[in-house]
Parts: C-alpha cells; sequence; structure tokens
C-alpha cells in the first residue's frame, strides 16, 4: 500500500474539509490510502504547552508520519497571502528529515483556504512549496486537464486546491472546489503509487 500524508492547520474547519475530499480522491486509487493529520496552534504564552493528542479532529503529525509516507500533501488557511503559522512552525522544526534526506524523491502538493476571492490563494500555495523543494520532494500541481480549472470562479488552481470561504467563513466548499480537491488526491496518489513501485 502507499500511503499519502495529509498534513493540515485549519481554524475555521474549511482546510480540514479540504483534507477530507483529498483523501477520498487519495483512496479512489487502489492500493492507495490517506492518512490525515493535523497540528497544534502555537501559543502566545511559553509556557503554554499542547496536549499530545487534540481534543477532537485528527490526530497531530510526527516527524515518524513525514519519513514514513510514500507522498505529502500539506494545507494551510492564507494568513496575509502567507502559510499560517502552525503550519510553518511544524515544518520548521523537520530538519531533521532534512539531513537524513527522508522525503527525497517521495511526491508533494499542497492546499489552501482564503476569506476572500483574492486573498493570497496562489501566493500561499506558493509558499508551502519552497520548504518541500529544499527537502527535495516532486511538488505536483493540478493540470489543465482538469477541466474544472478553466471554469471555475471561486477556487482551483494549477499550483494545487484553493477554497474561497467568504469574509465570514460562509461558504462551503462548491462542488468545483471539491472537485479540486479530490482531483489533487487522486493525482499524487497515483504517482505515488508508480513511484513506489
Amino acid at each position: 500500500m502507499a500511503e499519502i500524508l495529509i498534513v493540515y492547520y485549519s481554524q475555521s474547519g474549511h482546510v480540514a474539509d479540504m483534507a477530507e475530499h483529498i483523501a477520498r480522491g487519495v483512496e479512489s486509487v487502489e492500493g492507495c490510502i490517506a492518512k490525515i493529520r493535523t497540528v497544534p496552534t502555537v501559543s502566545t504564552v511559553c509556557e503554554q504547552m499542547q496536549d499530545t493528542i487534540p481534543d477532537q479532529g485528527h490526530l497531530y503529525a510526527t516527524h515518524d508520519d513525514l519519513a514514513n509516507c510514500d507522498g505529502l500533501i500539506i494545507g494551510s488557511p492564507t494568513r496575509f497571502g502567507n502559510i499560517a503559522a502552525p503550519l510553518k512552525y511544524f515544518i520548521d522544526s523537520t530538519s531533521d528529515l532534512w539531513l537524513s534526506g527522508s522525503l527525497i524523491g517521495k511526491p508533494a502538493a499542497v492546499f489552501t483556504s482564503t476569506g476572500s476571492l483574492h486573498g493570497g490563494q496562489e501566493s500561499t500555495l506558493l509558499s508551502m512549496i519552497i520548504p518541500l523543494l529544499h527537502h527535495g520532494m516532486i511538488v505536483m500541481g493540478l493540470p489543465y486537464s482538469e477541466s474544472a480549472l478553466m471554469t471555475t470562479n471561486d477556487g482551483g488552481t494549477p499550483y494545487g486546491a484553493s477554497h474561497w470561504a467568504g469574509h465570514n467563513n460562509e461558504r462551503n466548499l462548491s462542488e468545483t472546489e471539491a472537485t479540486l480537491c479530490k482531483a489533487l488526491g487522486h493525482r499524487l496518489a497515483t504517482t505515488a503509487k508508480a513511484l513506489k513501485s
């Protein structure tokens, strides 16, 4: 089995919903399984510690999860056109994996959600790609053979899946956005399976 790790941070639930749709795309590929993990928030109080297991939702990602996966997809809400601090904090802690070369040659992809239609979806995706390249990963996006990319009027980019949540986070994933999330998971899983065999 090829294991695809989906690691995300979500504050309003939209990125978590995207992760679930991406996992469905992964598991639509025979011989592939999705493993969804999240990361803890970053505290402004230095003494505060997170529990090792969240109160609800997906478990926290570990370095072993990353080292043992066959492919990686990371997701973050947009923060001023950039990756959110909790996911960045987790990625910044992976220098041991960089030193060991554990992620070299594995396929990777990214996804995001923004409050406004032009709120930095693409720049956030690009900011998440940079550390993946430093890890030696094979970065994948969404090709224009995905017809939804040509007709979307909300989320969706060639750099990865995206979602327009609305100013008050009132918009759920559209059918197009969900389709592109599944397509991203399917594409990465297909590639990971081929590379593993």
